[in-house]
């Protein structure tokens, strides 16, 4: 990547998860609505790159789609994926753009929380050395906290994803002092994960009433919302949701 990426305050990146997408096209088993055309609009609405979680039961992303998505995009591909010998064999057979490395359990209905990098530095600096030397560019889906920041920055990651989830939960809670602690938070690490020479991106629950005060971090290069962006454009249409966060988040970074 060059300089100008990582320069505070530049143009924040928005990636577009379209993983609910294709949960709307498993409810009926059809061949529509079609994550790959959801890409598409969200290319032409101003998304910078396009997200997609192939979980280890194919729940929603299926691995036909992950072929259409390499095969079609113009945008960047990241790959979201968990630590397993059968996801780094994909990865490595497409090469994405991105992979981002998260947690997974199976009776989970999102990622409930941050990758455990600290307790498995070993392991993961072997799983993603791999991916590393195929030329996907590696992020690690993680809490706020220093330990596991050091840990990513250890294992030869180069971005960091903060689950930004807790923040969003206090918000729509109404607990605004634990809300404002958690942002506080986010706002720290992001700094330090900068300043040890991490890119550092941000996801998870994100909605317009949230997405302004991360999106005003200037360490942070890169949001990634999904699940809000689907269920806005049930009301208002897929691209005048993404292009209405498209203009909150360059807003923040006036």
């Amino acid at each position: 990547m060059s300089d100008a990426l990582i320069e505070p305050l530049g143009r924040l990146r928005l990636g577009v998860n379209i993983d609910h997408v294709a949960t709307v096209r498993n409810a009926r088993g059809s061949a529509y609505p079609d994550p790959v055309r959801a890409a598409k609009l969200a290319e032409e609405a101003g998304a910078d790159g396009i997200t997609a979680h192939l979980r280890e039961d194919r729940r929603h992303i299926s691995d036909t789609d992950i072929e259409r998505l390499i095969e079609t995009l113009s945008l960047p591909l990241n790959f979201e994926m968990a630590a397993t010998d059968e996801m780094q064999a994909i990865a490595l057979r497409h090469k994405p753009h991105a992979v981002c490395i998260v947690p997974e359990k199976r009776e989970e209905r999102t990622t409930e929380g941050g990758l455990e990098v600290a307790r498995e530095e070993n392991k993961l600096a072997h799983f993603i050395a791999p991916l590393r030397d195929a030329g996907c560019r590696v992020s690690i889906f993680i809490a706020a906290d220093p330990a596991q920041i050091e840990a990513a920055a250890r294992i030869g990651a180069a971005v960091i994803e903060l689950h930004t989830g807790a923040y969003c939960d206090f918000h729509a809670e109404g607990k605004f002092d634990e809300r404002d602690a958690e942002l506080a938070r986010l706002r720290d690490m992001s700094a330090y994960a900068h300043s040890l020479g991490l890119e550092v991106h941000a996801g998870h629950g994100l909605t317009y009433d949230t997405v302004q005060p991360v999106a005003a971090f200037p360490e942070v290069m890169e949001l990634n919302i999904g699940h809000f962006l689907i269920g806005e454009a049930i009301f208002r249409g897929l691209t005048p949701a993404i292009a209405e966060m498209r203009r909150l988040m360059d807003e923040a970074r006036i």
